[in-house]
């Protein structure tokens, strides 16, 4: 087999590939993360590299075409498409590499009396003598009934492997954890009695540790899913598994290897050892559900979108391979629909708006958009395929939320105030500016109802081929490229806030309510924390309802999995409010096509028939 010596810059990995692998596959091999979101098809263009010396395959059909010529004769390539033929020097540009983002941990704070599903013992046992032979197990279950009159009769197989040596180091005095009647863990007393709260999103994943017995958080982060380098949306992933089976098994493992690191990364924080973790709630979509468990999802992708499993699970956490306590359990909300999950069920959990009166709106903005209408308690719910437009995806200069991404900006007069993550000079632009942006266009009348793109303004060009608004200059860069937003980006914000206003219209109808009625709207997500929701209602994203009718609660899924790890009836409100739940397929709504026609126009929402010369391009 013919081996290639490949050099990747500036991040200085290099080694042999293969013959055969394309350059994606193998920075993947050498632990290299690049932006791919079209699962290696080549349609993204994000997993951008430049072959600075060597020889390689002929360029694609898809090079050329998001390319630019003098883009090509610098010797750009995209990595999935491209295999070395010879030895190879490559340069990696900043914005291919999935570099740690802005994550939201944050979210409202509710506070409750904590009764978690592990209770812990300090049990003292008498030591063993030739008066009393009994065996180290049934005399721990003997005395644990003895002296706190617990009825548990089993002992997890990983625990009994250690016990022995456990209470002789211990000199007969253990902390013994017991969930169900089963006793999980033995350790020296006193121990802390920690547990793991994770949202795991289809982006990115939010962890909590917190002391079971308080309820107080410990530490929280977040990270990037490691998945998204293999599709940016799961439906791109789960035809990636549909096209090879075995990839399943491969996230399956890139996502417990995060959730290990990022448990690992919270006890360091604090000091604390991973089997200190008695217990893990994880919520996520459907599809991010079943992966994490190997459970088949090629019919979440097939009408009617059933899923495996809806009802809630606990599972030993070795089975996973998460590394927590040896007997410890990952506990897991029930989903609703194909794509309708956990994730939901602690959104609705967190923001407690089953038991509201009138009409409530709640929102979990992300690649996929989970939207609830509550009217009285009675709760419908729908899925949108928002995409991920606002993420920074599918965007010219579109990048994640990282350190140099304008996230918010506003026009005055002629000139345009930007604000910065991390305030550095702009590189790009992430999901909260590109609304900005939009709904500053469109106020200024340089974009029309139908989106198209005025070239009266000065700051709007002709470039290849398609219109583009410059937000910041190249003299403003320093020589750099501009930034722009172009015809194709209104285009896709578009479509992402069109499919977000078809799900919340098809919800009032099936309802037969009235936007005006909607007494509060609850968003919930990264993007919906980070967003100013006066440029979602200038663009007709969001109902054109008094400002203060809007509450952005940051991650509510993340609440919601910290409610369910420390208290039991709220695992038994989450079980109650998935059955309750109504929920409707969107495409198959009455209406959709109408409704979708009408949300794809910037502002307001158009109830009645559109005048001619608003729907001409």
């Amino acid at each position: 087999m013919k081996y290639f010596q490949i050099d990747f810059e500036p991040v200085g990995r290099r080694g042999k590939c293969r013959k055969g692998s394309s350059l994606l596959d193998y920075a993947r091999q050498l632990g290299i993360e690049l932006v791919s979101l079209c699962g290696s098809k080549g349609t993204c263009g994000r997993c951008r590299i430049q072959v600075i010396e060597g020889s390689t395959t002929e360029l694609t059909k898809a090079e050329r075409v998001i390319f630019t010529e003098q883009e090509l004769e610098a010797g750009f390539r995209l990595a999935c498409q491209t295999y070395p033929t010879t030895d190879c020097k490559l340069q990696i540009p900043s914005e291919s590499i999935t570099t740690p983002q802005r994550t939201q941990v944050e979210g409202l704070v509710v506070d409750i009396i904590p009764s978690p599903p592990v209770t812990s013992y300090r049990v003292t046992i008498p030591a063993p003598s030739f008066d009393d032979y009994e065996a180290d197990a049934e005399r721990l279950l003997e005395n644990l009934k003895r002296q706190y009159h617990v009825p548990c009769d089993s002992i997890d197989i990983s625990v009994m492997r250690s016990l022995s040596s456990k209470v002789r180091a211990s000199k007969w005095q253990v902390q013994t954890s017991v969930k169900d009647n089963e006793v999980i863990a033995v350790g020296p007393w006193p121990s802390r009695q920690l547990g793991l709260a994770v949202d795991l999103g289809t982006t990115k994943i939010a962890g909590y540790l917190l002391d079971l017995d308080s309820g107080k958080v410990l530490a929280s982060n977040g990270t990037m899913n490691p998945q998204i380098a293999y599709g940016e949306d799961v439906i791109t992933r789960i035809a990636r598994i549909r096209s090879s089976p075995n990839e399943a098994d491969h996230l399956q493992q890139l996502a417990v290897k995060a959730l290990n690191e990022l448990a690992a990364d919270l006890c360091t924080e604090i000091g604390a050892e991973l089997t200190e973790i008695l217990e893990a709630v994880v919520v996520g979509n459907t599809a991010m559900h079943h992966l994490l468990l190997g459970l088949p999802v090629e019919q979440l992708a097939l009408s009617p979108y059933v899923p495996a499993v809806n009802s809630h699970l606990d599972i030993k956490a070795r089975e996973l391979g998460i590394h927590i306590a040896p007997g410890g359990y990952v506990h897991l909300l029930p989903n609703i629909a194909g794509f309708v999950g956990a994730d939901h069920v602690a959104m609705l959990l967190a923001a407690d708006v089953s038991k509201a009166n009138g009409l409530i709106l709640a929102l979990d903005i992300g690649t996929n958009t989970e939207v609830c209408l509550v009217n009285n308690g009675v709760m419908t719910s729908v899925s949108c395929a928002s995409g991920p437009a606002f993420e920074g995806t599918h965007i010219k200069h579109g990048m994640r939320g990282a350190n140099g991404a304008i996230e918010h900006l506003h026009f005055s007069n002629d000139s345009i105030e930007i604000q910065t993550i991390g305030g550095t000079h702009p590189v790009g632009i992430c999901g909260s500016g590109i609304l900005d942006a939009v709904a500053e266009m469109y106020r200024s009348g340089i974009l029309g109802a139908n989106g198209r793109m005025s070239i009266q303004h000065p700051r709007v060009r002709e470039q290849e081929g398609q219109r583009g608004f410059v937000l910041v200059s190249e003299e403003e860069r320093d020589g750099e490229p501009a930034i722009v937003i172009t015809q194709d980006d209104v285009r896709e914000v578009q479509l992402a806030k069109a499919a977000i206003r078809t799900g919340i219209q098809a919800l009032l109808e099936n309802n037969g309510q009235s936007q005006d009625d909607i007494l509060h709207v609850i968003i919930a997500g990264a993007f919906g924390t980070y967003m100013d929701t006066a440029s979602a209602v200038e663009i007709g994203m969001l109902p054109p309802l008094p400002l203060n009718r809007f509450r952005q609660i940051g991650n509510a899924a993340g609440m919601g999995a910290k409610l369910a790890l420390i208290s039991l009836s709220k695992r038994a409100e989450a079980q109650g409010i998935a059955k309750k739940v109504g929920y409707i397929e969107l495409a198959a709504a009455s209406n959709f096509t109408r409704i979708f026609a009408q949300s794809n126009y910037l502002g307001k929402y158009r109830i009645t028939q559109l005048k001619r010369d608003e729907i001409e391009e």
